[in-house]
């Protein structure tokens, strides 16, 4: 489990989407939580050097934490079946996270399949300083399904059933943030309600028409 971890934190700045520091990984093993260390280079993490909390965010082995484990530790709380969390501050999703929302339960519209197919819809967090404990909270509180969502001013954060189900869907999270911003103020076509029932009603996704 460690060392898939490390595998997709070099996937992930590989791709770019993991500049200098920052992001952070985690995995679920049981009752305990696997996260990279705070100030780790994605690019170059030790397996044996991971932090480890217990499930109630208490540290309990391996270096300091990154300082926002308690955005996953909200996550995982959210959703049991989440084995895995991405938060990262890849370009196009922190622009995007920089704009007003589309609407009060997704960030960004219905532009793709596959992002319903792989995310599904994504809010808007307000602005907090990193690691500020209350924003985890907030976003725990949110009373509607989510796998995904977009720290205003700070970037994406994506839960998934694997740490490479959160790092693909953090890829599509990005990539459609990146179409979002270079269609700009042009109307798009958006899918229908129908093709999101579709979309979602087959992979399971999330998304409230």
């Amino acid at each position: 489990m460690s060392t898939e971890l490390v595998e997709v934190g070099a996937r992930l700045a590989a791709l770019g989407l993991s500049p200098g520091s920052s992001g952070n990984l985690s995995v679920r093993d049981g009752d305990r939580l696997l996260i990279t260390p705070t100030g780790a280079d994605l690019a170059s993490l030790d397996p044996e050097r991971l932090s480890v909390l217990d499930e109630c965010g208490l540290h309990v082995a391996g270096p300091a934490p990154s300082k926002e484990f308690p955005l996953h530790l909200a996550l995982y709380r959210r959703d049991p079946a989440a084995k895995a969390v991405v938060h990262l501050h890849s370009r196009n999703a922190t622009a995007a996270a920089c704009l007003p929302p589309w609407s009060g339960r997704s960030a960004v519209p219905p532009l793709t399949p596959y992002f319903l197919m792989r995310v599904g819809q994504m809010p808007l967090i307000r602005y907090a300083a990193p690691g500020d404990a209350a924003q985890a909270a907030e976003l725990e509180r949110l009373d509607f399904p989510f796998r995904a969502a977009l720290l205003q001013n700070h970037g994406p954060i994506v839960a998934g059933s694997s740490i490479r189900a959160a790092a693909d869907a953090a890829v599509e999270v990005e990539e459609v943030c990146a179409l979002l911003l270079l269609l700009g103020d042009r109307e798009a076509r958006l899918l229908t309600a129908a093709e999101i029932r579709d979309l979602t009603g087959k992979y399971g996704t999330p998304w409230d028409l």
